[in-house]
This record gives structure tokens, sequence and C-alpha cells, in this order.
């Protein structure tokens, strides 16, 4: 299923430079606002869905639906600013508030004190930078959550990384080829 950019956001402003990240939290959600594109995507009750859309100036966007229960485990998206925002349902993001090498590491023990968990009902949203390290949940037990994401430059690679306690270890390195 492919949506046109015009499906998205129709007096979306064209972004004529390189999409900073509060472009692409503003793209998020006012896409986020669209009930018909959200009402369009297809759920399903085992696993996630999504739909690539046009985000702003070039970057790469996606509508993703979470059934209950589902998450993205310990990620990264590189050299990657991005946003997101939850368009229905609520998401949960754990992260890192710390800066992590970004190559050359198999294993780190992280310091105390560096988790932080946000709580992202329907309307809400954050932005991110390079390198930043977390995982998305929908940690309800009944309700589908559905969420706008957008990246740029469009995604070079995802670093996805295995956590117990304080160790976070580098498992996989994904390319946009791996994704197709």
């Amino acid at each position: 299923m492919s949506v046109s950019p015009a499906s998205v956001s129709p007096a979306s402003p064209r972004v004529r430079s390189a999409p900073t990240q509060a472009d692409l939290l503003d793209f998020a959600r006012r896409t986020a606002t669209d009930t018909a594109l959200i009402a369009s995507l297809p759920l399903d009750p085992e696993g996630r869905t999504w739909v690539r859309l046009e985000g702003p100036g070039g970057s790469e966007a996606w509508l993703i639906g979470w059934p209950p229960g589902t998450g993205t485990g310990w990620h990264d998206h590189a050299e990657s600013v991005g946003a997101f925002v939850a368009a229905s349902g609520e998401l949960k993001e754990n992260s890192l508030a710390a800066r992590l090498p970004t190559d050359g590491w198999q294993t780190l023990e992280l310091s105390e004190g560096v988790d932080r968990e946000r709580r992202l009902p329907a309307g809400e949203g954050r932005a991110f930078g390079r390198h930043h390290v977390h995982e998305v949940l929908n940690a309800s037990r009944t309700e589908h959550a559905v969420s706008v994401h957008a990246y740029y430059p469009p995604l070079p690679r995802i670093r996805r990384y295995s956590r117990t306690g304080q160790v976070l270890r580098l498992e996989q390195v994904e390319r946009p080829e791996d994704w197709q």
C-alpha cells in the first residue's frame, strides 16, 4: 500500500532545506491529525503494520500500527534525526540519556541514572537527535496504537541492541535493503 503525498498533508508547507527535528515533529503532528489516513492503516492483531509516507524535504516517514503488547526492542537510527507522534492509543518510550560511542564497540556497561521513560498518548510526540538509543512500546493489553514517524536523512542503518540490566550489547546492524 502506498500513500500519495497529497493525501498525507495537503496544506503542508514545502521544506526547502534539510528538515530539522522541529520540521519532522511538525510533520508528524499534522499527519497524526489526518483521521482518514490513520483509519486507512490496516491493523494486524499479531504484528506491527506500516505504510511508507512521503516526508518533508526528502525525509523518510512511516505510519505504524502497534498491536497491544508490541514494541521495537532497543535500537537507534544512526546518523538520522527523527520525530514521532502517537496518532491513536498510547505509546511508551524508554530511552537512554547518554551519548554512546557510534562505532567500534560490542558491549557497554551503562551508568546508573541514564534511563528515561515517556508516555505518549494520542497527539503527543517527541523529536530526537542522532544516535538516540530507545525502544518504543504499546504497553496496552487491549488497544492498538498508531503513530507517525519521520527521519532525516532517510535511514542509512538501524542498530539493534539487547539489554540485560545495565549491559547494552550491539546485536545487529540493519540497512535499508533489509527492510524491503
